[in-house]
């Protein structure tokens, strides 16, 4: 909100206060002024002058040779090339010695041999943005009113004497979006009295409501809204002191009834609209919600399609504006208006909102609007408003406004404690203090107890709901210096990471350690890829968004998989076809179709690997990765972890994977075994359409690692004692997993068995059809003494009479 000293200075007074101590002080108590402007770019000796004459210059075609009274005992003689110079014009006269921005000194000169005593001048050349000017006025010299007086300083009289104080406001302030909020925040700063426009008018004509009547359907966007009519007015231009309150804000002029209702919407934060009531359905105005498909062309030329979520003004079921955002082009004040209609309404804020975003449509109403202007400021706007268009538009007020109300704004009662006031504040203010700067704030209070005050909060105060805003209130008035300064006392509790926090780095942490690069990719994805690896979400919905930068990411990932085989393929278009990469991410998705609540979010750890273990070497081969270095990788972390006894790897065929080279992985919780993910090679046909070679991924979700994982590092002493090995080759069934045998083996050798494992797996005809052989490792030890043979040999035969009973095991001979 860009507020002009000199005109605040009409409501409040500012004596012996500078623009730069004002805004000092601004900041200081809540509102942070970004800049401070001076009108007056560097402009001396510019005064009014009027042409006496104007003749063709002798030896240049395109410049003028003017005589020019300007107010100083004798007229001067100016060469000037404008094209809408012309006799009869009063204009802005730079005197020689004068000068301009930019450095500009005018000095007494010939052109083409003829003297120039002076310059004329044009807005840019006093530096005012000629964009801000009436159309008719940003081209050429600038031409002045023709009752302006000569001689008249140009900086007097087109306001230039100015400084624009630049309010960046929070979204709660909205009550300073207006010169009266400004001069109420400025007058309880500086502790002085707020002065308001006074209303002079008389309603002369005959009722109103003969002409014109207001309906409201939309009764929760739209609470009140007021009409008056006025007649026989004159469209034309606005005195120049209204147009320089309007080029001051960043508002540039129209017509005198276009300016006048820019002017009081800044003076009163109250939006308003005029329409050519003659254009209107027999004057009927109706408040209603828009229907699906509605068009409606705005002032701007432009054609919007609406939809059954705009609050639409409509006259005979017609749509004639788009309500706090803009009017409609068919019924636009124009020059040959005479009777109009003054629209003055209080319009929900968030509807306002939504309407300017979807129709990507801001206005100084919408903006003003959406932040909920004062809903009291409804009526005393419309009559500020109707008074200067009489006066200025030479118009005729009828009888009564016309108007409904839905609901009355009013005002708020707050019970502040002093007690309370001081613990927050860490002062010692007295009850009269307090009083005195809601006095400056003009919230009249009461007392109700000894140590209670009760505060009426005016309607331009919306952003005051609790005591505890009073609170804020007297503290930034008081003055935030003001406030003693207190040590901190209390338990204070060190920060330190959560659990997941911690596992999170150690997995990111082992995984750069042992070769992978982390990948950092989209959380949004195309739902066909979503598709490819639905293990996850099973029969969830894929959770959309509202509005999607494109079809590719138009729904949020339910897996990582995808994404990583974007990134590996992106790579190996690049000549980097090695690849070992994770991501530490989220999936998302949801139980309903439309969402009511926030989706389901699993953090998951995607790994995928790649290409060649190492590049050839005169020694060593040109090997391909294949499922069991990504099976050890994953094993590796789990292992660090502590949850490798814990975990189970089944052959299974899910979906997107190759069927042979897959498998889901369990983990032990309790008695049950809780499926975490996925691990294998992807189907042949996806690698083809990503155009990779064999690649494999696993996918596993991070929440039951993170209540699982053991993060206590348990050290054990060295062995004291040997240990025994014995080898086994046994015959099995081909479908029995060897993961099976080794768990059965630990369940049964107990606390004798130090280490198991598989060293050998043979298929063939000499073990016969349908089986395999698995040869198996096994080392004993006990950590009090020396094993005897004995003892070995006892649990060895327990261990082969498991499998034998268990997996119909052999001995392989």
């Amino acid at each position: 909100m860009k507020v002009s000293t000199q005109w605040l200075s009409q409501y409040v007074s500012l004596d012996q206060v500078t623009p730069e101590e004002l805004a000092e002080r601004i900041t200081r108590s809540g509102i942070e002024i970004d800049s401070v402007e001076y009108r007056n770019q560097g402009i001396t000796n510019v005064v009014v002058g009027y042409v006496k004459s104007k003749e063709k210059h002798p030896d240049a075609d395109k410049l003028n040779v003017c005589v020019i009274d300007a107010g100083q005992g004798e007229d001067l003689q100016i060469v000037c090339g404008a094209k809408n110079i012309d006799a009869g014009q009063k204009v802005p006269v730079a005197l020689v010695g004068a000068k301009l921005p930019g450095g500009m000194d005018i000095k007494k000169a010939k052109l083409r041999g003829v003297l120039s005593q002076g310059m004329i001048c044009s807005a840019k050349e006093l530096g005012i943005n000629d964009k801000l000017l009436p159309k008719d006025q940003q081209e050429g010299i600038l031409v002045l009113p023709e009752n302006t007086e000569i001689g008249t300083p140009i900086v007097q009289l087109l306001g230039l004497d100015d400084a624009i104080l630049d309010f960046d406001l929070t979204p709660n302030r909205s009550d300073c979006l207006s010169m009266l909020g400004a001069a109420y925040e400025v007058g309880a700063i500086l502790g002085r009295d707020v002065t308001l426009p006074e209303l002079n008018f008389v309603e002369a004509g005959d009722a109103a409501a003969d002409h014109i009547s207001v309906n409201i359907e939309a009764t929760e966007q739209c609470s009140h809204f007021s009409a008056r009519y006025i007649s026989g007015i004159t469209v034309g231009t606005s005195p120049l002191w209204l147009q320089n309150r309007l080029i001051a804000a960043g508002i540039r002029p129209i017509s005198n009834i276009v300016d006048i209702t820019n002017f009081v919407m800044l003076e009163y934060g109250q939006p308003l609209h005029a329409y050519d009531a003659d254009k209107l359905n027999q004057g009927a105005i109706e408040v209603r919600m828009a229907r699906e498909g509605e068009v409606l062309t705005t002032l701007d030329d432009q054609e919007r399609k609406l939809d059954d979520r705009m609050l639409l003004i409509t006259s005979g079921g017609q749509p004639v504006g788009l309500a706090g955002v803009m009017g409609g082009a068919e019924t636009e004040v124009t020059a040959s208006t005479v009777n109009i209609l003054l629209e003055s309404a209080k319009f929900d804020g968030g509807t306002i909102r939504k309407t300017s975003r979807r129709l990507g449509l801001r206005s100084e109403a919408s903006q003003r609007f959406e932040k909920e202007v004062d809903p009291s400021a409804v009526v005393p706007a419309l009559n500020r408003a109707a008074e200067l268009i009489v006066r200025y538009a030479h118009g005729l007020i009828h009888e009564g406004i016309v108007e409904e109300v839905v609901q009355v704004a009013e005002e708020k009662t707050l019970q502040l404690s002093l007690s309370k006031l001081n613990r927050y504040l860490g002062t010692e203010l007295s009850l009269l203090e307090i009083k005195t700067i809601f006095a400056r704030l003009q919230f009249p209070c009461g007392d109700v107890a000894q140590d209670l005050l009760e505060v009426r909060i005016p309607t331009r105060r919306g952003d005051i709901v609790r005591d505890v805003d009073l609170i804020e209130e007297v503290a930034r008035l008081y003055g935030y210096d003001n406030i003693p300064t207190t040590s901190i006392e209390g338990t204070t509790t060190p920060g330190a990471l959560t659990k997941s926090q911690r596992l999170r780095r150690t997995i990111r942490h082992l995984l750069t350690h042992g070769g992978y690069q982390e990948a950092i990719t989209y959380s949004f994805t195309h739902p066909a890829k979503n598709d490819l690896f639905p293990q996850l979400r099973g029969e969830q919905q894929q959770v959309a968004l509202a509005m999607p930068m494109s079809e590719d990411r138009s729904v949020l990932r339910s897996t990582l998989i995808p994404q990583l085989l974007e990134t590996a393929s992106f790579n190996r278009n690049r000549k980097q076809e090695n690849l070992a990469l994770f991501e530490i991410g989220s999936a998302f998705f949801s139980s309903e179709q439309e969402l009511t609540r926030q989706p389901t979010e699993v953090p998951l750890l995607g790994l995928l690997l790649t290409g060649r273990r190492q590049q050839a070497q005169w020694n060593t081969g040109n090997e391909r990765v294949d499922f069991f270095d990504l099976k050890g990788a994953l094993e590796s972390l789990l292992q660090y972890l502590g949850l490798q006894s814990l975990i189970t790897y089944k052959a299974d065929q899910p979906q997107g994977f190759h069927p042979g080279r897959s498998a889901s992985v369990y983990l032990q919780v309790g008695s049950q075994q809780q499926w975490i993910g996925v691990i294998g090679q992807i189907h042949p046909d996806i690698q083809r359409e990503s155009d990779l070679e064999d690649t494999y991924v696993a996918e596993i979700q991070l929440a039951p690692l993170y209540e699982e994982a053991d993060e206590k590092i348990v050290y054990s002493e060295l062995p004291r004692y040997p240990s025994v090995q014995r080898d086994i080759a046994v015959v099995i069934n081909e479908d029995v997993a060897a993961g099976e045998l080794l768990a059965s083996i630990r369940l049964t050798a107990k606390e004798l068995l130090e280490t198991v494992q598989v060293f050998d797996v043979y298929t063939g005809d000499r073990v016969g059809e349908g089986k395999k052989s698995v040869a198996i490792a096994i080392v004993y030890r006990h950590a009090e003494h020396t094993l005897t043979d004995e003892e070995v040999t006892t649990v060895h035969d327990q261990v082969l009479t498991v499998l034998s009973e268990q997996f119909g095991a052999e001995l392989r001979k």
